[in-house]
């Protein structure tokens, strides 16, 4: 893979405010601890295996969802928690999110992807069935009943701890969507597609006996055919970093059949800190034709929409403080 397309930063909206999910949440006062108790957060003492404690929480999800009547939707509760995936934990954040109703959890959900799709358009482009459904202006008051059981399934069981590191490395310990998506997935459909995702366990011990330091060279490229969400992926990045390596200064390219498990890949690709010269296609890595070619123009696409977008932005941004120098000037004046 050549180093002619890379993503490259977009350059900011000046003056744009950071999203709701980014600040720091207010303080709660005692009152509304007393009144909302049930709706803190508690820290998780289950599973210490990383690899048990996301299949717990796919448990725990699947649980919320089919109990409070979600529907058949998949990629609802898949959306939801790879939203979550996405923010960093701080202290305060946990207990914030409980308390949000139902209602506020799709512009919570947008302000988080669009915030990530500021820096990887073509990541979070390639995910767009996971977060679809948020953008909704009249959602389905029963599915977002769902959607906070959801939430607060995957909160209460502990996803920020196994998620929400600053490290990559912590962050990287275990692949959360891909318990959710199988589990999700009916056996009947899982058949079918010939989707059975290979354990943690064993991308682990390939990664270990394959990558090392005479094997992994800076530049050289992973490709992964049927990268599901991402799982061997994510054992050769922990690998390269327990060698001393960054994942940022290699190339790699998942590509699967499926949209919705190369969304959770692309997703997990930004979770797990692959770097900017990672790409996820959805195509049939079996057909005659260069999916390469097509995905990697795919993002560059993207890159060019994000582009034309935030030059818009910066525009009316100064316009708008054009005319308020304008009204202040006036206002002297007078």
């Amino acid at each position: 893979m050549s180093d002619d397309f890379m993503p490259r930063a977009a350059t900011q909206a000046t003056g744009r405010p950071a999203p709701s999910w980014a600040k720091k949440p207010p303080p709660r006062s005692k009152a509304a601890t007393r009144t909302t108790g049930k709706n803190t957060a508690r820290k998780y003492f289950g599973p210490r295996d990383p690899q048990d404690h996301a299949r717990k929480i796919a448990e725990n999800v699947l649980e919320a969802w089919y109990q409070n009547f979600g529907g058949n939707s998949i990629d609802v509760p898949l959306g939801t928690v790879a939203a979550l995936c996405l923010v960093r934990n701080v202290p305060g954040l946990a207990d914030w999110i409980l308390n949000l109703q139902p209602e506020e959890l799709p512009r919570l959900f947008t302000e988080i992807y669009l915030g990530h799709w500021i820096n990887r358009p073509d990541l979070i482009n390639r995910a767009l069935r996971l977060h679809d459904w948020a953008w909704n202006p009249d959602p389905d008051k029963q599915q977002l009943r769902a959607v906070h059981a959801v939430t607060r399934a995957a909160i209460s069981t502990g996803l920020l701890d196994l998620t929400g590191h600053d490290d990559p490395w912590q962050r990287s310990e275990a692949d959360v969507l891909s318990p959710l998506l199988t589990g999700l997935r009916h056996k009947s459909d899982k058949k079918w597609r010939g989707e059975y995702h290979t354990p943690a366990c064993i991308t682990d011990l390939m990664a270990n006996v394959t990558v090392d330091k005479e094997f992994a060279k800076p530049g050289m490229s992973f490709h992964e055919p049927a990268v599901g969400s991402g799982t061997m992926f994510r054992s050769v990045a922990q690998r390269l970093r327990d060698l001393g390596l960054n994942p940022h200064d290699f190339h790699w390219y998942g590509v699967d059949i499926d949209a919705l498990s190369a969304g959770c890949a692309a997703i997990n690709a930004i979770v797990w800190d692959l770097g900017p010269r990672c790409l996820i296609g959805c195509a049939d890595s079996l057909a005659p034709e260069d999916d390469y070619a097509k995905t990697r123009a795919e993002a560059k696409e993207a890159f060019e929409e994000r582009d034309r977008y935030m030059d818009t932005a910066n525009t009316i941004v100064a316009w708008r403080r054009a005319f308020a120098l304008l009204d202040e000037v006036e206002t002297a004046a007078a």
